[in-house]
C-alpha cells in the first residue's frame, strides 16, 4: 500500500533529522523534573517501556504495538508497518547490546522518559520517551526521540 510507504519513509527521515541535526540531550534543556508523579506512576511507566523492549527482543510485532498510543498506531496502521519502521530507523531500541533508565522530565506537559541506549554498533544515544496516559488509567508510549548524549557520558 503506498501510503504505508510514505508513512514509513517519513517515519524514518524524520527519526534521522532528529538524530542527526537536533540532537544533543542538551537541546532538551527546557524540559523539567516531573516531580507531579508518584513512586507507583514511575514504576508503571518504566514497566511500559521494559515490555516493549522485551517486545522488540523477541520480535513480537503485536505485543510492541499494544504499547504504543493510540496516535502512534494510527499512524502506522499495522503491527508490521510500525515494527518496520523500528526495524529500519530505531536500532538501539530495537536491539540494544544494554539500556539504563535515566531521568523522568516533563517535556510539552508529557512525562518523558530519558533511557540511554548502547545499539548494536556500539554507538550510545539517549532515548527520550514521552509518554500519555489513556483514559483508563494506563501509559502508553506517544514516541520517542534519539538524541545524542551529552559530553558528560550521560
Amino acid at each position: 500500500m503506498p501510503g504505508k510507504n510514505l508513512l514509513l519513509t517519513a517515519a524514518l527521515v524524520i527519526a534521522a533529522l532528529v538524530f542527526a541535526l537536533g540532537g544533543t540531550a542538551g537541546s532538551l534543556a527546557g524540559a523539567q523534573e516531573a516531580s507531579d508523579l508518584g513512586v507507583a506512576e514511575r514504576g508503571a511507566i518504566r514497566k511500559v517501556i521494559e515490555s516493549q523492549l522485551e517486545a522488540f527482543r523477541r520480535d513480537d510485532a503485536a505485543s510492541a504495538f499494544a504499547f504504543a498510543s493510540p496516535k502512534i498506531q494510527e499512524i502506522f496502521g499495522d503491527p508490521a508497518t510500525f515494527m518496520a519502521m523500528v526495524q529500519a530507523g530505531y536500532q538501539p531500541v530495537y536491539r540494544p547490546r544494554r539500556f539504563a533508565f535515566q531521568d523522568l522530565k516533563e517535556l510539552r506537559g508529557q512525562p518523558a522518559q530519558e533511557v540511554f541506549f548502547v545499539g548494536p554498533d556500539g554507538k550510545e544515544v539517549l532515548g527520550i520517551y514521552v509518554m500519555d496516559r489513556q483514559p483508563d488509567g494506563r501509559w502508553r508510549i506517544d514516541g520517542v526521540f534519539l538524541v545524542k548524549p551529552e559530553d558528560s557520558g550521560a
